[in-house]
């Protein structure tokens, strides 16, 4: 870190609450101009929080923030931006119906002494821009329908280019190819040598190690540690991000727990070298019948794509399904159910209608069974009554809206939802995200019950506590590939971040 310079961004003593939970606690922060500071924690560490509101975007909190030496208070993105200040988010912020040359100046077109857009030049100097950053496409087509990764890539590039002064990057290689983290790397460092500081933020270690010439550890809403690059390891930080010694063993997982040894139920899923694309590359896996196959990996995985393929929302690009020995394509959802395979996504908002009451949300999976032409509500409550009951979804009212429900409790009914069908596959994509304690205690008991029932379940998570808890057996997903499989052997979470 430079010593004989002045921060060109300070943060001290930053605490931010939600609803009464911190999410930062006393955060100290530093960026020098011509640095590139890593900065990693596991997910909830409060990273994002931060950068969020570096970037204007979360306003109150309590703490100093300085620029340049003068104190400061951004009350939007709006201001962070006028002050030099850009940000690429985790998730994607693309206008996907817009070509690439208006994403590339979204909100900054050129225009003439008339206000009207010169897209002419737009396009020419967007194309300029993306090819600077070894981007080959035509700046008028529409964005949405280029690939995940280039559209990350040209999200990269507006920020990069945009002139800030100050520039953070969350999970920015997450949906990348390697060459194409080559290109973000050597632009990042043209622009650190240019004298602009920027932050890094992701999961991947060596590329935080690689990149970085500082590196801050945050945990729990703590930052806990600080180093210069060079000087550290993968294994410290992992050491410094999961909190060896300093916490309770049972809830740090930093001891080995021991996988169970096969229970020789029959397959029920096998997949054979599944390609999509960027996501995944020759996925090969079984799960039976009683177990519970955990799939860890960090975002931008391919987890989210894989899940999709077994549900039959994406068709891969080679590879191949079986279900119960027999081959299965699946052109539908509806091919994915009638084969006994059922998705609970990683939103709850993606399945369930949160104006509608408890029941209807419970009963829509099977519909068709109980009502060949008219509804027959008296049925469809008598059937979620039973499944609030059975998961203990609270209040235990099944006219009430979803809406009025902890997000806890939505979760069970999501379950539910499947559990009255029932399936033989039941995926689970990050089923404890986003849940107190009790609730993901809740969901944990429930799937446990459910694999003694004999049900094949996969979890996909990239929250290492959760797969660790579930989880028969543990594949692990880097840049999408399987790269480890755990199975009846010891398994630890920094295993499992060594791994990924």
């Amino acid at each position: 870190m430079p010593q004989d310079r002045s921060p060109v961004l300070e943060l001290a003593g930053i605490t931010k609450s939600f609803g009464g939970v911190e999410a930062l606690r006393g955060v100290d922060f530093a960026l020098y101009a011509g640095e590139i500071h890593g900065l990693v924690g596991e997910n909830g560490a409060g990273k994002s929080t931060l950068m969020k509101i570096i970037a204007g975007l979360h306003p109150e909190f309590s703490g100093r923030f300085l620029v340049d030496g003068q104190e400061t208070r951004f009350r939007s993105a709006r201001d962070a931006h006028a002050a030099g200040i850009a940000m690429v988010h985790q998730e994607l912020s693309v206008a996907p119906d817009l070509t690439v040359a208006e994403n590339v100046f979204l909100g900054n077109q050129p225009t003439n002494r008339l206000g009207i857009v010169q897209w002419r030049r737009m396009a020419r100097e967007a194309g300029e821009q993306l090819a600077r950053f070894g981007i080959d496409v035509n700046p008028m087509s529409r964005l949405g329908d280029l690939p995940i990764g280039q559209q990350q890539l040209i999200e990269i590039a507006r920020v990069l280019f945009s002139g800030a002064r100050i520039i953070v990057l969350d999970e920015p290689t997450s949906a990348l190819s390697p060459p194409e983290v080559e290109r973000l790397f050597a632009t990042l460092q043209r622009l650190r040598d240019e004298g602009t500081g920027i932050v890094f933020i992701s999961h991947f270690i060596e590329d935080i190690l690689r990149v970085s010439d500082t590196v801050t550890v945050f945990r729990n809403g703590r930052k806990v540690a600080e180093s210069v690059a060079a000087a550290t390891t993968k294994g410290a930080l992992i050491e410094a991000m999961i909190g060896r010694g300093g916490e309770a063993l049972e809830h740090s997982y930093t001891d080995d727990l021991m996988l169970p040894t096969s229970n020789g139920g029959s397959v029920v899923l096998k997949a054979e070298q599944l390609s999509l694309a960027r996501s995944l590359r020759e996925v090969s896996f079984e799960t039976r019948s009683g177990e519970v196959l955990g799939i860890y990996g960090f975002m931008g995985c391919g987890q989210q794509e894989l899940s999709r393929i077994l549900f039959g929302k994406l068709t891969p690009d080679s590879g191949t399904l079986s279900v119960d020995g027999r081959p299965r394509r699946f052109a539908s959802t509806a091919d994915a159910r009638r084969a006994g395979v059922a998705l609970v996504p990683e939103s709850r908002r993606a399945m369930l209608f949160h104006q509608e009451p408890v029941y209807k949300n419970i009963s829509i999976s099977i519909l068709e069974r109980i009502s060949a032409l008219l509804l027959k509500p008296a049925r469809e409550r008598e059937i979620a009554k039973r499944q609030v009951q059975q998961l203990q979804i609270r209040p235990p009212v099944v006219g009430l809206d979803l809406g009025m429900l902890s997000g806890g409790n939505q979760q069970k009914v999501a379950l539910a939802k499947w559990l009255s069908y029932p399936p033989r596959l039941l995926v689970l994509c990050e089923p404890t995200r986003g849940m107190d304690v009790g609730a993901k205690n809740d969901v944990i008991n429930i799937v446990r019950d459910l694999r003694q029932r004999g049900l094949a379940i996969i979890v996909l998570s990239t929250e290492p506590e959760t797969v660790l808890s579930l989880s028969d057996r543990i594949l692990v997903l880097r840049r999408g590939a399987v790269v480890r499989e755990f199975s009846n052997e010891p398994v630890s979470k920094d295993r499992l971040l060594a791994a990924a």
